[in-house]
């Protein structure tokens, strides 16, 4: 196994650059680590410069990519290093933490996508000259700027109404949010000068063809038997197709067809056809399973640090376990203004209404039960779902997909003016 293929799925956790660290022998002599670059309240030392550089040598031979100049190189990882702290500096004064769970499960994640036992994963870290806490520490970095880019980005971008419904009425937002059908195809073809009487023979063969398909004949049998469609051979198998994806004839005839039905022969200037539906999705109706959730939030502070915070969360469900009131509870305790009035009421879930560290939690709590404490971007909190419900949401459930996709456009260029703002407003001094 080499290094390009090795850890499938490292780019989505943000750590590969934990993968191709150089191995140091400490026992050999080196100079004295020394500061580089002075970024606000924290430092870049050469030693991280250095690793960092032959990390990004060895991907570039790897990769056979030409090498630039060493000095460009040198600037170019060094400023990479300067934003990494500026935002490192930015996730330590909003207290957020990876807890020792989230790294193993991010660990877990990558075992499980490479196929690899712990054994292996071990062997093939030591093959590589990195250690396991040189490879958490790495991961625990690359999740907190993770989380402080969608924090503070995600704010920046305000999507509104009349941007979604403008998407939704346009040609591009009717093909996005058009349900997908999985058909198979039949056709009885027919020459563009076929005579009155060969039409008639070719419709006969059709209606005989949906006849024995309506008797339980095998839809893929037939079309490799009868079909002259270009995919008769695959049984006429079309694949997962958009509704804006087919002639108007189709999508017409399928649009109230229940799934194993097939259609009566409809006549093109191509023959007759016949679909066979095997599957739909994204349908106008779509039934939403809805928590009622109420939470208490404690946020870290000057005066409160993260293990504290947690702490006192831990307490307070443990009063609610013995018997105490959470809604009181909430109302004393939690620091969410918008809910601590109302008793940590947050109404029914929506999808996408909560950050993905509450909706995991949400999902994995019964009904009446009191959360564990866990951390999101806001501080610690403990919920509990009170009820669940089956919800028809299409409309709201279009609706959130559609901002979603619209704020997933604009991300990466608002989160290159967020990095060029703060860099700019910081204070570096490079040695």
């Amino acid at each position: 196994m080499n290094k390009k293929t090795f850890f499938k799925g490292a780019k989505a956790l943000g750590i590969a650059a934990a993968l191709v660290c150089s191995n140091i022998t400490m026992a050999r002599t080196v100079a004295l680590d020394k500061v580089v670059a002075i970024v606000d309240n924290d430092v870049v030392m050469a030693s991280e410069l250095t690793q960092r550089m032959s990390m990004v040598t060895a991907q570039l031979q790897a990769n056979q990519t030409q090498m630039p100049p060493e000095e460009v190189l040198r600037s170019q990882i060094l400023e990479q290093l300067v934003t990494e702290s500026l935002q490192l500096q930015i996730g330590r004064r909003v207290g957020i933490d990876i807890s020792e769970a989230e790294l193993d499960a991010a660990i877990g994640r990558m075992k499980q996508a490479n196929n690899l036992t712990d054994e292996q994963f071990e062997q093939q870290l030591a093959q590589d000259g990195v250690s396991i806490n040189g490879l958490r520490e790495q991961i625990r970095r690359d999740m907190i700027i993770e989380q402080v880019q969608r924090g503070s980005v995600n704010r920046r971008i305000k999507i509104t109404d009349q941007e979604v419904e403008n998407f939704l009425k346009s040609k591009q937002g009717k093909f996005w949010a058009s349900p997908d059908y999985n058909l198979g195809h039949i056709l009885v073809s027919l020459p563009s000068t076929a005579s009155a009487e060969e039409a008639r023979t070719a419709e006969s063969k059709a209606e005989d063809l949906h006849r024995r398909l309506k008797d339980g004949a095998d839809f893929r049998q037939l079309a490799v038997a009868e079909s002259q469609g270009q995919n008769a051979l695959k049984g006429g198998d079309m694949g997962w197709r958009k509704s804006a994806q087919m002639p108007d004839l189709f999508a017409n005839a399928i649009e109230n067809l229940a799934e194993g039905d097939v259609t009566p022969p409809l006549r093109s200037g191509a023959g007759f056809h016949l679909l066979k539906l095997y599957g739909k999705r994204g349908a106008q109706e779509q039934l939403i399973e809805q928590s009622k959730v109420r939470h208490i939030l404690v946020k870290p502070s000057t005066i409160l640090t993260d293990q504290e915070a947690e702490a006192k969360l831990a307490g307070i469900r443990q009063q609610i376990v013995d018997g105490g009131d959470f809604a009181a509870l909430a109302k004393e305790h939690s620091e969410d203004v918008g809910s601590m009035l109302s008793g940590g009421d947050l109404g029914w879930s929506l999808p996408g209404k909560f950050v993905p560290e509450f909706e995991r939690t949400i999902n994995s709590t019964s009904v009446g039960d009191i959360s564990e404490p866990f951390r999101s971007q806001f501080g610690w909190h403990i919920l509990q779902v009170q009820e669940r419900r089956q919800q028809d949401m299409s409309d709201t459930v279009r609706t959130n997909q559609a901002t979603r996709l619209l704020r997933s456009r604009r991300f990466d260029e608002e989160r290159l003016n967020w990095l060029r703002e703060i860099r700019d407003e910081a204070y570096v001094e490079i040695k």
